[in-house]
């Protein structure tokens, strides 16, 4: 079984707490992601799955067993780190195997697992060659080869792509994708980036200040965001969110036309994604604007608005535009594309 449980779990530095008592339970084959700002814990807590930071309180159970006192060697668990710490005197063969060598499995055993996890990762072409003559993702495959052939309960994975450019960035998600169709097994993976957790996650955990806020497919968190913390954290650009206040069936923003509510507790704020905002004339929409910058890029382009009292509002519109800085719009809504909120920052569902 390659399960895991969180129980309660807690982390303290002296008097400072940073993680909260997190329960999380993760599915045998799961792929699940840690995301969040930076110092909200995510790589301590998977430091802690992993046995290399002690676990305050509560319990970490490791394919059923409770495992939160057993030390790292003991767990079942691979990690690949950032860097990929790989020995620079060794080939890429003798560095993948090098954990069954200091196991001491016989040569016959350690050559078959190399070659397979050679098969599995496309390193065939690059077996004898040592790590300074091979590419960044290269290398990070080295890493993960390293991990494959220890047959782990779980792999750990923590931010294996930030040393990475754009493009090998791209190479790595999909290896990483399809390693883990191949494999099936249980991967924790921790990134502050959207699109790797996006597109690998089969749930993701949000972060925030050593508390989950929200756990969830990308679909889920994307679509219906628990809280402000998560609307606005999920999605690139972010969700333009807006003071308002509620009457009865009507919201209205500071400055500009009310519209209809229809959810049964006051809001405080009101939220909506850059792509569901459509652009018309002055007096059309519930808010009004002017350009303010246009970023093109290609496929999209992002038309961002100053809007009085509201600030700045970004709109996600197809290919180019025939906008211009100054211009000024009406931005028009619809209703089922809103997302409310109240004083307690959480979701007002319809």
């Amino acid at each position: 079984m390659s399960s895991i449980e969180l129980k309660a779990v807690e982390k303290w530095f002296g008097n400072v707490q940073v993680i909260k008592g997190v329960d999380l339970a993760m599915e045998e084959g799961e792929f699940i992601i840690f995301v969040g700002p930076s110092g909200c814990g995510k790589s301590t807590l998977l430091r802690m799955i992993a046995g290399l930071e002690e676990t305050s309180r509560g319990q970490i159970i490791v394919g059923g067993r409770d495992a939160t006192a057993e030390p790292p060697s003991k767990r079942g668990l691979a990690m690949v780190f950032q860097s990929y710490a790989l020995y620079p005197h060794m080939s890429v063969r003798d560095n993948v195997g090098f954990p069954l060598k200091s196991a001491g499995l016989p040569k016959a055993e350690i050559d078959a697992k190399v070659n397979e996890a050679s098969r599995v990762l496309k390193l065939d072409d690059y077996m004898d060659r040592r790590p300074k003559d091979l590419s960044g993702g290269q290398r990070q495959r080295v890493a993960i080869g390293r991990s494959i052939v220890r047959d782990p309960t779980a792999f750990l994975f923590d931010e294996p792509l930030s040393n990475l450019d754009a493009s090998l960035r791209v190479e790595m998600r999909y290896e990483i994708a399809k390693l883990h169709q191949s494999l099936k097994t249980t991967m924790i993976y921790v990134t502050h980036d959207q699109v790797e957790a996006m597109t690998l996650a089969d749930r993701i955990v949000v972060l925030d200040a050593g508390n989950i806020a929200q756990v969830g497919s990308p679909r889920e968190l994307y679509e219906r965001p628990a809280n402000l913390f998560v609307a606005q954290f999920i999605g690139s650009p972010r969700m333009n969110v807006m003071p308002c206040s509620t009457e009865g069936s009507t919201y209205s923003l500071p400055g500009h036309r009310g519209a209809a509510y229809d959810r049964a507790k006051p809001a405080t704020h009101m939220g909506i994604r850059p792509e569901h905002i459509t652009l018309g004339e002055v007096g059309t929409g519930v808010i009004d604007g002017t350009v303010d910058l246009l970023e093109y890029l290609g496929a999209d382009t992002f038309v961002i608005l100053a809007c009085g009292d509201l600030g700045q509002i970004t709109v996600r519109v197809t290919g180019n535009s025939d906008l211009k800085p100054g211009d000024k719009v009406g931005l028009n809504m619809d209703n089922k594309d809103l997302h409310f909120f109240g004083a307690d920052g959480l979701a007002i569902m319809s």
